[in-house]
């Protein structure tokens, strides 16, 4: 099995079964979603000539239908291309069992142009979410087993951290595509889908299934490793919101938000025989 999400067709994108969701067989889950999306939004700052000089600053992305194990497009479009702004629309196509498309996800990409921070002094937090120690997790770009910090100290074993305490976790992005390298876009696009797992992950296991991501970015990722810290999580009624921190080995590079839905019924359980994967609904 190819260690990628997808492989390159003449149509599109096929999935792998590594971008099979624990929610359903037949669904693809957000973190190889958000990455295929992230891919085309790419491919599209490219054609413009820009991909070096503008930052991928707010990305987001709606889940509004389960995309499929199916073949899938990204489409793009240029909103605005201006000196020190460029926005992005995205959208996820799939085939449709009668054999029409329709759109499963859309996303939209606000690239700035990067410059030098003004003099002034600006109040920020002092207190950072930091990697697990380097006898845990030493520096790679080899995917493994996602790392995870609760009221448990860190550790790949996800059934020791299914309790109520703050969350955090450090992964390795999967590639995209089969054959492609990837990249610190792609990376902390893919990643930020499992805001949801650690901002909804508590006692019972994960609970709630995230309609959204959103990520806000001062800078990319200086590698293919990126950590989410919880900063909260607010429910009301079945509706949940879920806010982390986006860092590297660098430091904190921006922030994470997922709006999400109660889903009891389909609770994922990591102390459930044969459960112990990272959780990516969608």
């Amino acid at each position: 099995m190819d260690l990628a999400f997808f492989r390159r067709t003449d149509d599109g994108f096929e999935p792998t079964p590594m971008a099979r969701s624990m929610w359903a067989e037949d669904h693809m889950h957000g973190v190889a979603a958000s990455g295929l999306i992230a891919r085309g939004l790419e491919d599209q700052i490219e054609e413009l000539g820009r991909a070096s000089e503008l930052v991928p600053s707010r990305y987001h992305v709606d889940l509004f239908r389960p995309p499929r194990m199916v073949p899938t497009r990204i489409r793009t479009r240029v909103v605005r291309n201006g000196p020190r702004i460029a926005l992005l629309d995205a959208e996820m196509v799939q085939s449709s069992g009668d054999g029409e498309e329709r759109v499963v996800a859309r996303a939209t990409c606000t690239y700035l142009l990067a410059g030098e921070n003004p003099a002034g002094d600006v109040w920020s937090a002092t207190e950072r979410a930091t990697p697990p120690p380097l006898e845990v997790a030493p520096p790679t770009s080899e995917p493994h087993v996602p790392f995870f910090v609760s009221e448990n100290p860190w550790s790949d074993d996800f059934g020791k951290h299914q309790n109520a305490g703050r969350h955090v976790t450090w992964q390795v992005a999967v590639p995209t595509v089969a054959g492609e390298p990837m990249t610190p876009f792609q990376t902390v696009a893919s990643i930020a889908d499992a805001t949801s797992m650690v901002t909804n992950w508590g006692s019972n296991g994960v609970e709630w299934i995230n309609t959204d991501i959103s990520l806000a970015l001062a800078r990319r990722p200086a590698g293919m490793e990126v950590g989410l810290a919880t900063i909260d999580h607010v429910a009301h009624e079945g509706i949940s919101v879920g806010t982390a921190e986006v860092f590297d080995r660098e430091g904190t590079i921006g922030t994470a938000t997922v709006t999400a839905l109660a889903n009891a019924k389909r609770t994922v359980d990591f102390t459930a025989p044969g459960e112990g994967g990272p959780a990516t609904p969608v």
